[in-house]
């Protein structure tokens, strides 16, 4: 006999809807299969509630693209972009996220890369590696810091919450931060331009004129 996970009325085992309901009977046995579905969706549910609370701003978005480093049943890197680790001078957005080792990196390496290469470009090119690793490191970064969070025992809900957004979401004052680097930057571009392109001893075009003037004043 079949029972109705709908009305609990009992079926002949070659039954396919229930004649008390009409709801279709699952040949596994109704109600058990019905509350293993129940108790997956909530834990599914659950978890995603946790990456959000850890994430904070644009969860929907990072959860979306997320999908791609998970969707083949493990962690794997998959082809991706983000605009603001792009854009948002590189290493500023990693300590916007709080990702500390990260934002390290990127803050000396393009200045390294610079010094060692002598081309200032190096910097567009840790820009592009950025954009195109920032999600897939920022993935990581939630997993293990989720995972390690979860494993603390005796913690309540609202401790748990608390814990992962302590842990998570982001550090607003970078913003100001970045606006104001960007202020110097067009400043100092501003003052290149007025004095224009630096000789190869590094001093500016108009300096380099006014002390020629000075010197065939100083000869006549």
């Amino acid at each position: 006999m079949k029972s109705c996970g709908r009305c609990s009325r009992q079926s002949p085992d070659e039954a396919n809807f229930c004649p008390q309901c009409g709801a279709p009977l699952d040949e596994s046995g109704g109600p058990e299969t019905v509350s293993v579905d129940q108790s997956t969706a909530a834990s599914s549910q659950d978890e995603e509630t946790l990456w959000r609370l850890f994430i904070g701003p644009n969860a929907d978005r990072y959860l979306e693209t997320f999908k791609k480093f998970a969707s083949s049943g493990g962690p794997r890197f998959a082809l991706s972009w983000n605009w603001p680790a792009f854009l948002y001078i590189s290493f500023l957005w990693f300590l916007y996220r709080k990702m500390y080792l990260h934002a390290f990196v990127y803050a000396v390496g393009p200045m390294v890369s610079a010094y060692l290469t002598g081309d200032m470009s190096a910097g567009l090119v840790w820009g592009i590696m950025a954009g195109v690793t920032g999600n897939y490191l920022y993935y990581w970064h939630c997993r293990e810091h989720i995972e390690r969070i979860k494993k603390i025992g005796g913690l309540s809900q609202a401790d748990r919450e608390a814990a992962l957004k302590e842990a998570g979401g982001v550090q607003p004052y970078v913003i100001w931060v970045g606006v104001a680097l960007y202020i110097l930057f067009f400043i100092s571009l501003a003052k290149m331009a007025q004095e224009g392109a630096p000789d190869r001893d590094g001093r500016p075009a108009k300096q380099v004129e006014f002390t020629r003037v000075k010197a065939s004043q100083g000869s006549s």
